[in-house]
């Protein structure tokens, strides 16, 4: 058993339609059709959103993805239309809401891997490959490849595990055309956001972003052509959130040390405290987690700060 420990209810907001919400996000229709995103303070481990927020977190990952969608523009386009607070919406909207396109998006979690570490360092010590792709002898937890790899995964569903597939399957799924656009979108960003990062003293050991297929002029979708294929004039386009905390590893350059875990700027603190002896928690048992303490949201808050920090330049306020 796993997902929302408690789920909230949806804001009521006037013209906008309530359409889902997820581990972080809350996602609204506009009278105009576009997408409404805002992003909550909401955490989520082990497969369960947890009960605790994370002050400002949603802002964070919102300026950040903004930023990141600024440094990538001549690479990829971008969903977002608007910043711009919808009329009627609370307050407390404000610097975590954006106005987005609606688009078609493709079944896929794109993971870019540059270091081998978490679901592909098991799958290495199995088998020497992640995603059917062989690696050299020799690496451990924290490795840097010879080259970042696509490593694309299945998107689940709250409470569920994303789930490693192969470049063949997503082929299968999209098509082979559609399938090398995104291998070729997926590490071209990673690359630039990898150097990006490494100028600021940070690593991007691995990420995952997510591509949408946007309307053609007569408003219908590629699939509208039957077979799934793409329509002349759809494009990939980046979509969600993008390079943040909750969707990469970043690592402190200066602490790098293969052969062990990474420090890293993420909600590692709520993982190790989940984990310990004090919360109490089996995360084999089906019961939901406990109530984060206060020094264990304080610090995983200065940790999502540090990134934003670091990484733009910029001093959070």
């Amino acid at each position: 058993m796993s997902g929302f420990v408690e789920k909230p209810e949806p804001v009521e907001v006037p013209g906008l339609v309530h359409l889902h919400t997820g581990k972080v996000r809350d996602l609204y229709q506009n009278a105009a059709g576009d997408l409404v995103m805002v992003a909550s303070d909401r955490i989520s481990a082990y497969d369960w959103v947890l009960p605790t927020e994370i002050p400002d977190k949603g802002r964070v990952l919102t300026q950040l993805s903004l930023w990141w969608f600024d440094k990538l523009a001549d690479l990829a386009a971008n969903h977002v239309i608007s910043t711009e607070l919808p009329e009627g919406a609370p307050a407390d909207w404000a610097g975590r809401t954006l106005v987005c396109k609606s688009l078609k998006m493709l079944p896929v979690e794109c993971v870019a891997r540059g270091y081998l570490t978490g679901s592909g360092l098991a799958e290495y010590q199995e088998s020497r490959t992640v995603c059917g792709l062989a690696l050299p002898e020799g690496l451990v937890d924290g490795s840097e490849l010879p080259a970042p790899i696509f490593t694309p995964a299945t998107k689940a569903e709250v409470g569920e595990h994303d789930e490693n597939v192969s470049y063949e399957e997503v082929a299968r799924q999209v098509g082979a055309e559609t399938a090398a656009q995104l291998r070729q979108a997926t590490l071209a960003v990673y690359g630039r956001a990898r150097d990006i990062a490494r100028d600021r003293g940070i690593i991007l050991a691995d990420t995952k972003f997510e591509f949408g297929l946007e309307f053609n002029t007569a408003g219908r979708r590629p699939s509208d052509e039957g077979g799934g294929g793409r329509r002349v004039g759809d494009s990939l386009v980046l979509a969600d959130e993008v390079l943040t905390p909750d969707s990469s590893r970043f690592w402190p350059a200066d602490e790098w040390q293969p052969g062990r875990a990474q420090p890293s700027f993420d909600k590692q603190y709520v993982r190790d405290w989940l984990t310990s002896a004090e919360s109490g928690w089996d995360r084999k048992s089906e019961q939901p987690p406990p109530p984060l303490p206060e020094r264990v949201v304080e610090a995983t808050r200065a940790k999502y700060v540090e990134a934003y920090e670091r990484l733009t330049g910029n001093t959070w306020s």
